[in-house]
């Protein structure tokens, strides 16, 4: 491909929609952290961006899955972003699987990335650290999310502060690649979201709350039952004081307060001056109400989508369609540059 075209593709780039790539494994349970924290505002976001979500089932097989397991957790996890507010018509929402480009760009870019790099990423350094059994896949992941950032061309990653470093690793490869081969990858940036509704564990307030953490009373998934949210938060970790304040130094009640706050929709203040005189009782049962009716409205469309096993199927397949022409464009500009085919 000429100079000229090359340049016409990233003129065509730059005046469209800013895209934005979210990847987000099916494994574990989606709660309200996630929900609060990041998915509402992907939602939020559709008129503003062109939206990729992206369900990578393949980061989730470099540790062992039970038979059947993980494509039963694909279609829950899509089901939820559909019924979050994920409209099919303004975003994409596909299974990474779906597309073989991703796997097949992975192995190109294995060819140019330094061993060094991957051994410098943090959580292979702490799982060699505890001398534990490492695949070969746990090493190469960053590689395939290097891979799934840059063959969409994704202008920005949104992603939490510990995986930033993923991200920058993208942007390093990608850029190897370009002073090789000469400019075919978009750079990505990273894109830290502004902490506002961090939500820490119910059972330990002083840890962010986590889709991998088995602890039964640890998380509030978004699937979970009204009786099962009112167990939860009834137990959840307080402290020995009286009065009901927002204060970082008081992590448990703090955290009910945060999860009420986003919940409700009112003011600290408001908030504050209504709990004022009661009990923790009291808080923790008007906080299971108020999470059980914000979630009733998700819960009831979700049960609506994936009534129907053939609509959320043909909705995936939409999604990967969609997508898959601009994979291949990119795919078969970077064979071209390195002379493969």
């Amino acid at each position: 491909m000429g100079n000229c075209q090359i340049n016409k593709r990233n003129i065509e780039h730059k005046i469209m929609k800013k895209r934005v790539l979210s990847g987000i494994q099916p494994t574990g349970s989606i709660h309200i952290g996630n929900y609060l924290g990041a998915m509402k505002h992907w939602v939020a976001s559709q008129d503003k961006f062109d939206n990729i979500f992206c369900i990578v089932d393949l980061h989730s097989i470099t540790v062992p899955q039970e038979t059947g397991e993980l494509r039963k957790k694909t279609r829950e996890l899509a089901g939820l972003l559909l019924a979050i507010g994920i409209d099919p018509e303004l975003s994409v929402v596909f299974v990474q699987s779906h597309v073989k480009e991703h796997t097949e760009l992975t192995w190109i870019l294995n060819c140019v990335t330094p061993l060094g790099w991957l051994q410098r990423m943090t959580q292979y350094k702490d799982k060699s650290a505890r001398h534990e059994i490492i695949s070969t896949g746990l090493l190469d992941y960053p590689v395939l999310m290097a891979a799934d950032i840059l063959i969409y061309e994704s202008d920005y990653v949104p992603v939490g502060e510990d995986q930033k470093q993923h991200v920058e690793l993208a942007r390093d490869i990608a850029q190897r690649f370009n002073s090789m081969y000469g400019d075919v990858f978009v750079i990505p940036e990273p894109v830290i979201p502004r902490v506002g509704a961090r939500i820490m564990g119910l059972d330990d307030p002083t840890c962010k709350m986590s889709k991998s953490e088995t602890g039964q009373g640890h998380a509030l998934y978004l699937l979970d039952s009204p009786d099962e949210i009112r167990m939860k938060i009834k137990r959840a970790t307080t402290d020995s004081h009286r009065d009901i304040l927002f204060n970082e130094s008081r992590p448990g009640i703090n955290n009910l307060l945060t999860i009420y706050e986003l919940f409700s929709g009112k003011s600290r203040s408001e908030i504050e001056a209504h709990f004022q005189g009661k009990g923790y009782g009291v808080l923790k049962e008007e906080l299971a109400e108020l999470v059980i009716e914000g979630l009733k409205p998700l819960q009831e469309r979700y049960r609506e989508i994936t009534a129907d096993p053939a609509y959320l199927e043909s909705m995936l397949k939409k999604g990967a369609d969609k997508v898959r022409p601009i994979a291949e464009g990119v795919l078969r500009r970077v064979k071209d540059r390195i002379g493969l085919g």
